[in-house]
């Protein structure tokens, strides 16, 4: 059963790197460095945008955009950091204690 918790943390940590990825390439198009006529960038954004987007969209109903700041991917980092140590703190004890 640790076994299922540790698979869930890497993933936790895998999406993690997708939103920080997804961040700062949404920096590097604002800003203009790159652009989206490059095929291999529009194939990578598209990637991180379909990964993320579906999670972005949901605290976006909760959560509005504060003069074109979205707040979203901080939510959802934040999510991330707490699961894990939910998982950390108080799953893997009891599953220790249950003995399985």
């Amino acid at each position: 059963m640790l076994a299922v918790t540790y698979v869930l943390q890497r993933a936790l940590d895998l999406y993690w790197w997708i939103v920080i990825l997804s961040a700062v390439l949404s920096w590097l198009f604002a800003f203009n460095i790159i652009n989206y006529g490059n095929p291999v960038v529009n194939a990578i954004s598209r990637f991180l945008w379909q990964l993320t987007e579906p999670v972005y969209r949901q605290i976006r109903r909760v959560i509005p955009t504060f003069g074109g700041l979205d707040l979203s991917p901080l939510v959802v980092l934040f999510a991330i950091m707490f699961l894990q140590v939910f998982i950390s703190a108080y799953v893997n004890p009891a599953i220790m204690r249950a003995g399985l």
